[in-house]
């Protein structure tokens, strides 16, 4: 059952981003061009998102348990550390780049545009080197 609703999560998710417009990343572009074309239409995505994801939260947690889980998995809010920040601003530089974050990317695949195909390459790629450099590290540390 579990599964059935991450699914549609994730479809429901996608259809938003296409409905919205937000998988096309001239979009995004447009809203951080504050003195050319500015477009403020991601503004308003991201502040219906934020009300809907707070209204959800806010009756979730009032739950003694999760629906589809045993227990809660909440990120902790703490610590705010180098990584996190270093993190955050390589997103945000790739993000303001490009147009893309990795959501509306994903969905943007069944465009197939080859600027997709390429920043979703270019992507997992990144991840994969973090998550080889990060397994590297703790390897030498428990040396």
């Amino acid at each position: 059952m579990g599964i059935l609703i991450h699914v549609a999560a994730g479809l429901l998710f996608g259809f938003g981003l296409i409905l919205s417009g937000m998988a096309d990343p001239a979009k995004v572009l447009n809203f951080l061009d504050v003195t050319g074309s500015w477009d403020p239409s991601l503004g308003f995505v991201m502040a219906g998102a934020i009300a809907v994801t707070a209204t959800g939260y806010g009756l979730a947690l009032r739950r003694p348990a999760p629906v589809i889980e045993d227990v809660y998995d909440l990120p902790a809010k703490w610590p705010v550390d180098a990584r996190l920040i270093a993190g955050a601003a390589l997103f945000g530089l790739g993000w303001g780049m490009s147009g893309y974050c990795p959501g509306p990317a994903l969905t943007s695949l069944a465009l197939a545009a080859p600027g997709t195909i390429v920043f979703v390459i270019a992507m997992v790629l990144g991840i994969a080197a973090e998550t080889f450099m990060a397994r590297a590290a703790r390897r030498s540390v428990a040396d």
